[in-house]
C-alpha cells in the first residue's frame, strides 16, 4: 500500500512537472475554477456539472438548446413555462462566472432557471457566450447583442420554430443576469448605438425592452468599498476581493484598470448621456453578505438620484450567488423570495 502511494504520488509529481514544462508558470489562478499559463493556456476544472436540457415532467417547462452563432459557438438554453395560455414575457438571462467561467449548460443554472421561468411564468433565454481570458470584453457584450439580433430575426420569421415563438411576447422583453451575467445585461444597455436609444431602439422593432434584472452585479472599481474591505468571507465564498480582482484582470482590455467603465459606471459619474440612456425600470438584487453590496447599494443610489426607475431589495443573511450556489435552508428560503420579486417586477411593468 505504501509503495503504491508513493508510486501516485511520483506520477502525479511528473505530471504536474509536465503540464508547467508544456505551458509555462501560471501566471493567473482562482482555486478549483481557472488557471491561466504564461502561454495563455487556459484550464477550467469542471468544478461544476454540465447537464442536458431534460427536466422533469411535473415541472410544468420545456428547454431545448439552440445555435445563434455556430462561427462564434454563442448558443442559448430556453426554458418555456407550458402551464400557461397566452403570450408569456421573456427574459434573456446571461449567467456568472467573473467573465471567465460558467455556461448555460451549468447544472446550477439550470436548475435555477427552470423554477424561475415555472415561477414567473415566463420564457427565459438563457445565452452562453465567449469566455475571457480566450475572448476579453467587449466580446461578452458583443455576443449579447448579437443574442438580441438573433432574437430580432426569430421575432420576424414566418416559419419559425414555433415551440417557443408562438408563445413569446417580442414586445414584452426584459434582460436579467447574475454577477458578470447582470453586468452584461448593463453594458448592453449602456454601449453607444444599443437598442436602448432612439433610431436604435427602432431598428429592433418588433422587440421592445421593459426592463432590466441585475442580481448581484460584478462591478468593481480602484477604490474600495467598506464591504470589500472589511466584510469577513467564509472559505466557501462564492467571490473573495481576491478572485475579483483576478477575473477583473483577465476579462478588462489589457492596460485597463478597475476604474474602466465596464467595470466601475461610476468612476466619472452617472454621465448625461448614460442617463438618457437608462429609461427603463430596474431591478437590482443585493446579498446582504456580499463583497459587492455597498457598490450595488451605490449604483442604486446614483440612479435614484439620476432620476431613474429602479428598485432594489436585499437578501438578509446570504452571499455572493447563493441562488444558484449555495444549498442551505436560509439559501433556499430567500431565492423563493427573490424569484417571487422578481415575478412582481415582471408583472408589474
Amino acid at each position: 500500500m505504501g509503495t503504491r502511494n508513493v508510486k501516485d504520488g511520483l506520477n502525479l509529481s511528473l505530471q504536474i512537472d509536465k503540464d508547467c514544462h508544456q505551458h509555462g508558470a501560471v501566471t493567473e489562478e482562482i482555486d478549483g475554477l481557472i488557471k491561466v499559463y504564461e502561454d495563455e493556456h487556459v484550464e477550467r476544472p469542471k468544478i461544476v456539472p454540465c447537464v442536458t436540457s431534460d427536466l422533469p415532467h411535473e415541472l410544468g417547462v420545456t428547454s431545448r438548446d439552440v445555435v445563434i452563432d455556430k462561427f462564434t459557438n454563442i448558443w442559448a438554453r430556453f426554458y418555456v413555462s407550458i402551464k400557461c395560455h397566452g403570450k408569456l414575457p421573456l427574459l434573456v438571462y446571461f449567467h456568472g462566472g467573473g467573465f471567465c467561467v460558467g455556461s448555460a449548460a451549468w447544472s446550477c443554472y439550470h436548475d435555477f432557471l427552470a423554477r424561475l421561468a415555472a415561477e414567473t411564468s415566463s420564457i427565459i433565454m438563457s445565452v452562453n457566450y465567449r469566455l475571457a481570458p480566450e475572448s476579453p470584453l467587449p466580446a461578452a457584450y458583443d455576443d449579447g447583442i448579437k443574442a438580441l439580433m438573433w432574437l430580432k430575426q426569430q421575432a420576424l420569421s414566418v416559419g419559425a420554430d414555433n415551440w417557443w415563438t408562438s408563445q413569446c411576447n417580442f414586445s414584452n422583453i426584459f434582460l436579467a443576469g447574475d454577477s458578470a451575467g447582470a453586468n452584461i445585461a448593463y453594458n448592453i444597455i449602456t454601449r453607444p448605438g444599443s437598442f436602448n436609444a432612439g433610431q436604435a431602439a427602432a431598428a429592433m422593432k418588433p422587440l421592445s425592452l421593459r426592463g432590466i434584472v441585475l442580481i448581484q452585479p460584478f462591478f468593481g472599481g480602484e477604490a474600495r468599498t467598506n464591504s470589500e474591505k472589511y466584510l469577513v468571507q467564509s472559505p466557501r465564498s462564492a467571490l473573495s476581493l481576491a478572485a475579483s480582482d483576478t477575473y477583473w484582470r483577465l476579462a478588462l482590455p489589457c492596460g485597463s484598470n478597475r476604474d474602466h467603465p465596464w467595470c466601475n459606471p461610476l468612476a466619472k459619474g452617472l454621465d448625461v448621456e448614460l442617463e438618457d440612456l437608462l429609461r427603463f425600470p430596474i431591478m437590482v438584487c443585493i446579498s446582504e453578505m456580499d463583497i459587492l453590496k455597498d457598490r450595488s447599494l451605490e449604483f442604486v443610489a446614483s440612479l435614484d438620484r439620476a432620476g431613474k426607475m429602479v428598485e432594489h431589495v436585499v437578501h438578509k443573511g446570504v452571499g455572493h450567488a447563493f441562488q444558484i450556489l449555495s444549498k442551505s435552508q436560509l439559501s433556499r428560503t430567500r431565492t423563493l423570495e427573490m424569484m417571487s420579486q422578481i415575478k412582481d417586477f415582471i408583472s408589474g411593468i
